[in-house]
C-alpha cells in the first residue's frame, strides 16, 4: 500500500483521469473530493462490499432456482430425448 501525506486543497493523481483532493478535515474524518471520468466507479469501502454480498447471494440463488428448473422438466418428461 502506497501511504502518502497531503494537505487541505492538495490532490493525488491516479493514472491520467483520476483525481483525489483533500477537501476538509474535522476531527476524526477527512473530506475527499474525488474527479474521474463515468465509466470510473467510485465507491465507499463498505459499499462496494454490500453490493459484492448481494450479487454473490443473487448468483447462488439464481444457481438453485436453474437447479430446480432443471429438475422439474427432466420429472414432467421433457429433457428425454427419443
Amino acid at each position: 500500500m502506497l501511504v502518502l501525506t497531503r494537505k487541505i486543497g492538495e490532490t493525488i493523481r491516479i493514472g491520467d483521469e483520476v483525481r483525489v483532493q483533500v477537501l476538509a478535515i474535522r476531527g476524526g474524518q477527512v473530506r475527499l473530493g474525488l474527479t474521474a471520468p463515468p465509466q470510473v466507479r467510485i465507491f465507499r469501502e463498505e459499499i462496494f462490499r454490500t453490493i459484492e454480498d448481494q450479487n454473490q447471494r443473487a448468483r447462488l440463488v439464481g444457481e438453485d432456482r436453474l437447479a430446480g428448473a432443471a429438475e422439474l422438466w427432466e420429472e414432467v418428461g421433457h429433457g428425454k430425448h427419443g
